[in-house]
């Protein structure tokens, strides 16, 4: 298979080439930008100097080139611009911004700030969360890539909102990331002196992924309901931690949640389920396409404490994209993300 990929020198970019060129079904990674055609990838990404030198192809090219599927890792509201034209070629395509996520147009408008796809594309566009969405991937097209903080909240609160054991309304979620969430792109919040060694919360109430979640909540599980989603910016370099919590809707065991998580996660090879309790950290995870779980259920109080940890750059992003990948050509879910995590 021959692959492509738009925006390679964003974060998300990055890992999908790693990603790609290790995959034993890709036998070339065709690389495309908008603004640095015919400059040397290794010029924009000195990490790769004597690893891959090819030079960035013109967007103009791709359509004549060939390729089974085109990986777009280009920012929101490039993704309107340059995919409705590809969609008619006879290839599959995986977006990773936040474009085609979002089903109402003025829902999208009013969080992204920006004018929404065609609509009929974004109809045709199926959400990305393989472990939910399988056969939907299967069938698929086009591939709106889940959001990093969608991704660890949803694997970690969907099953219990399917089993009716928490109130929807009650949720709260509490998410913190690295910095390369916020991109390749320096801005005030990520500069040195101002991240480093200082926690820090944004988008107080206003994050782009909050209907995100709300709407696959309700896609997923019926679930009508408005969350409280804040997230935070934690000075270190990957990884995302969600820490959600929920009033049950009846007194429940332990041993009753987990069969739960196990019910909906056990022949899922990168949602891994721990027991109730467990000390997670998101180094457990860097590096890796894995989502790890755990939760604690409070009967003084009745509520559920659920947490999950990923890596935002991999099962947060491209590991994900692959993954879908795999599922959209009928490979092995697992080929060219078979490595363990990163550690220390």
């Amino acid at each position: 298979m021959r692959a492509g990929i738009i925006g390679v020198t964003g974060y998300g970019g990055m890992e999908l080439f790693r990603l790609l060129s290790a995959h034993t079904e890709i036998t070339e990674v065709v690389l495309y930008s908008s603004s640095r055609a015919g400059k040397e990838l290794s010029e924009e990404i000195q990490h790769l100097s004597h690893v891959q030198d090819q030079k960035l192809r013109s967007m103009k090219e791709l359509p004549s080139d060939g390729l089974d599927i085109v990986f777009s890792s280009a920012p929101s509201g490039v993704s309107t611009e340059i995919l409705p034209s590809l969609v008619d070629e006879n290839l599959k395509i995986i977006d990773l911004a936040g474009d085609y996520r979002i089903k109402d147009a003025d829902t999208y408008r009013a969080w992204y700030k920006k004018e929404p796809p065609p609509q009929s594309l974004v109809n045709d566009a199926v959400y990305g969360l393989t472990e939910w969405k399988r056969e939907e991937v299967q069938n698929g097209k086009l591939i709106a890539n889940p959001g990093c903080f969608p991704t660890a909240a949803l694997i970690g609160i969907l099953p219990l909102l399917k089993e009716k054991v928490i109130h929807p309304a009650s949720l709260v979620i509490d998410a913190k990331s690295g910095i390369s969430g916020a991109g390749a792109t320096p801005g005030k919040g990520t500069h040195f002196t101002q991240a480093n060694d200082s926690l820090s919360i944004y988008k107080i109430n206003q994050h782009q992924h909050t209907p995100e979640i709300e709407q696959s909540i309700h896609t997923c599980t019926g679930s009508e309901t408005k969350i409280t989603f804040h997230t935070h910016l934690v000075p270190m370099t990957r990884g995302i931690m969600t820490t959600m919590y929920a009033e049950l809707t009846d007194s429940v065991t332990s041993e009753s949640i987990k069969e739960i998580f196990d019910s909906y996660y056990d022949s899922e090879y990168f949602v891994r389920v721990h027991s109730e309790k467990a000390n997670l950290y998101t180094k457990q995870v860097y590096g890796s396409n894995f989502c790890d779980v755990t939760f604690a259920v409070d009967e003084r109080t009745n509520r559920i404490t659920v947490v999950s940890c990923i890596d935002n750059l991999l099962k947060g992003a491209a590991g994900q994209a692959v993954q879908n990948m795999n599922v959209m050509f009928g490979m092995e879910e697992t080929k060219g993300l078979e490595a363990s995590p990163m550690f220390p």
